[in-house]
């Protein structure tokens, strides 16, 4: 799979998510989205979202731009040739 297409497909599932909370009460839902992003996204997914939110976030809907400061960062990850 490309990266541009592994790209779409997590800012599709982001954006379902973020559909989902929206009518939770306002100061409810984007916790709900970083909640739901954090219980179920290994951290490769979730690096990759915030790879494309830190090139900008397009395409990604507004309740997922504010959850993002409570979704859990992963580290950066580790290339293996550098280890050695």
């Amino acid at each position: 799979m490309s990266t541009e297409s592994t790209n779409a497909k997590l800012i599709y599932m982001a954006n379902q998510i973020a559909t989902f909370f929206q009518s939770q009460p306002a100061n409810e839902a984007a916790q709900g989205v970083a909640t739901h992003i954090n219980k179920y996204w290994e951290p490769r997914m979730r690096r990759k979202l915030f790879e494309h939110i830190d090139h900008g976030g397009e395409g990604l809907k507004p309740l997922v731009l504010e959850a993002a400061s409570k979704i859990r960062r992963p580290e950066a990850a580790i290339d293996p040739a550098a280890c050695l």
